[in-house]
């Protein structure tokens, strides 16, 4: 089983001096080509956001770093990885303690979102759906509507002879 884990590729958060991010991720980009070490190192990633930004009395768009002086690396830990992405001009360290890094949770890598991952539903807007958890435990409903980026299924519950609206998470709801 520790070998298991040892191979699956994992996020982890590098610490980089403050504005070298993208320099960072650039020589761990090129290191990883020239080495031929994709089977080590997946992705490198420096999280931004589009935020709007008057200057002049003109606004525009810019990228603005969600996490100022971290990039994310998306790696299989061994020691040459570790060594490879630790010696990289402008890293400072890994984010965990000094001997062993830690990589993120699941629940951290989903809200970041650095990794999209498409979600596969059994059900369509128009579908029968039961409701499996919640106060509506046990209801039957029509799919109206799917939200993917947020997880969550509209579904109208016919209760007390009313259409009655939910907004539930996918987790919620299975086909019938």
């Amino acid at each position: 089983m520790a070998e298991e884990r040892d191979t699956e590729a994992r996020w982890y958060v590098v610490h980089t001096y403050s504005g070298y991010e993208n320099k960072v991720a650039q020589n761990l980009e090129t290191i990883v080509e020239n080495r031929r070490l994709h089977d080590l190192i997946h992705e490198v990633k420096v999280p931004v956001e589009i935020v709007p930004d008057i200057k002049d009395g003109k606004e525009r768009e810019v990228e603005r770093k969600l996490f100022p002086g971290y990039v994310l690396v998306k790696m299989v830990m061994t020691d040459d990885s570790w060594y490879i992405v630790r010696n990289t001009r402008g890293v400072t360290g890994f984010v965990g303690p000094s001997s062993k890094p830690i990589p993120l949770t699941e629940e951290e890598v989903d809200k970041l979102g650095v990794d999209v991952r498409q979600t596969k539903l059994d059900y369509a807007v128009g579908d029968n759906v039961q409701i499996v958890s919640g106060p509506l435990e046990g209801f039957i409903g029509i799919v109206e509507g799917i939200d993917t980026d947020s997880k969550k299924v509209s579904v109208k519950v016919s209760m007390f002879g009313r259409e009655t609206p939910a907004e539930l998470d996918f987790t919620q709801v299975k086909p019938l």
